[in-house]
């Protein structure tokens, strides 16, 4: 590879060092597709036909095309595969298509994830072209009008979401918070209610999101409605903070689903009604209550810390004893679930990377938009979510089975044959 190299270390299509990534990275991909084009042909070497030809076979190249990545624009040519296959169900011709790079991609997936992002950070689609351009070492693929294309598919995408069948998935955990992200919604007060759950295979997933009021009993029920008439069951626990809405309208939709509040939020609310200096005191002795061995240690700890506090800061203390049944609820469960179950943290983990990305734009925008790139965004990081800890017990919770100090002392009864 040839280029001119400016005396600041510059190139015609931009930095040196840029230039050799965007290189390497051309090499590596068509590297790739050729050891995948490979593999699919010897794999298929014993196919012959009646006069033991090949019927897969290499047939040259595909016209190149532009592929934008991170690491910036890079040209492929892809292999071509003469595949002479025919389908016995449908009658039509076998076709080969790359994993690494199926026909119709132009651009990985990152870079539809910085898209959403930057709209929610208050960019126009006027303004992703050269915002883009210098990053990317090319504006390929990212004119306005391709932008705004793209941000009416996530729109599409969030409402096919929003209104899919729920019958065939069964959430045995739900956990339930309404998050400020601060992005165009209609009105300043709007938040993002947020609903995620845990298969009974153990694997999480987002259920629903919708914009609405965190402390709004209808605007709660009116998602949970809609869950319940797209085919949703009744979780076996559900887990949020003690000031939602979402309590209320759990147990109109859903009255049979345990109650389980948020030790982080109900952490924040204690310490704040107490004075600074007996605040990490009491931050032990909360954490002494949640991370107890068993039920049984809890309600010492809960004991313990009547007997510390009450005197003095009886409100506090009443913000543990009132609610204790709903606060200790987790260690009904598995002892591996517990960490998963005594907290909202599956949501704030999830959105802490995408508040501070996100910002007070002039004028409200689109709600509809605003709440379709947050999406796009949440769907992403679902790719990363790890199961619950031994996912194999989250069926045997739904099943009925009793758990005692976190472990299995009943399977649910047999009919008798």
């Amino acid at each position: 590879m040839l280029s001119v190299v400016n005396a600041d270390g510059s190139t015609p299509n931009g930095s040196l060092i840029d230039e050799i990534v965007r290189e390497g990275a051309r090499r590596m991909l068509a590297a790739a597709l050729e050891s995948e084009v490979n593999a699919y042909i010897a794999e298929l070497a014993d196919q012959r036909d009646e006069n033991g030809r090949r019927l897969v076979v290499r047939n040259g190249y595909h016209q190149p095309r532009s592929v934008t990545t991170a690491a910036g624009t890079v040209e492929v040519k892809a292999p071509r595969v003469n595949d002479k296959r025919i389908d016995e169900t449908t009658g039509e011709r076998k076709r080969f298509s790359s994993a690494i790079l199926p026909p119709w991609a132009r651009k990985s997936p990152k870079i539809s994830e910085v898209l959403p992002l930057l709209y929610l950070h208050g960019l126009s689609s006027g303004d992703f072209v050269p915002a883009l351009e210098q990053f990317l070492g090319s504006s390929a693929g990212l004119s306005p009008a391709t932008v705004t294309r793209l941000t009416q598919q996530w729109q599409g995408d969030h409402k096919a979401f929003g209104e899919r069948d729920l019958s065939s998935t069964d959430y045995v955990y739900v956990w339930a918070d309404g998050i400020h992200l601060r992005t165009r919604l209609s009105e300043a007060k709007s938040c993002v209610l947020v609903v995620m759950g845990v298969r009974a295979d153990g694997t999480k997933e987002l259920i629903a999101m919708a914009d609405g009021y965190r402390e709004s009993d209808e605007s709660w029920a009116d998602l949970l409605r809609d869950a319940a008439r797209r085919g949703m069951r009744a979780p076996v626990l559900a887990v949020g903070d003690g000031a939602l809405g979402f309590w209320k309208a759990l147990a109109e939709v859903f009255p049979e689903a345990r109650h389980q509040r948020c030790w982080v939020h109900k952490t924040a609310n204690v310490l704040n009604a107490l004075p600074k200096s007996s605040q990490p005191g009491a931050r032990k002795a909360l954490q002494d209550i949640y991370n107890a061995e068993d039920r049984e240690h809890a309600v010492t700890a809960v004991a313990t810390f009547d007997k510390t506090y009450g005197t003095k800061w009886p409100k506090a203390v009443k913000k543990i004893t009132d609610d204790v049944d709903e606060l200790l609820a987790f260690y009904d469960f598995p002892a591996e679930h517990w960490v998963h179950l005594r907290t909202t943290n599956p949501i704030e983990s999830t959105f802490a990377t995408v508040r501070p990305r996100t910002k007070v734009t002039k004028g409200a925008g689109s709600a509809v938009a605003a709440l379709a790139m947050v999406f796009k965004l949440v769907e992403s990081a679902q790719q990363r979510w790890r199961a619950v800890n031994a996912p194999h017990l989250v069926a045997l919770v739904r099943a009925g089975a009793r758990f005692e100090r976190g472990h299995l002392v009943e399977r649910p009864e047999t009919h008798a044959a």
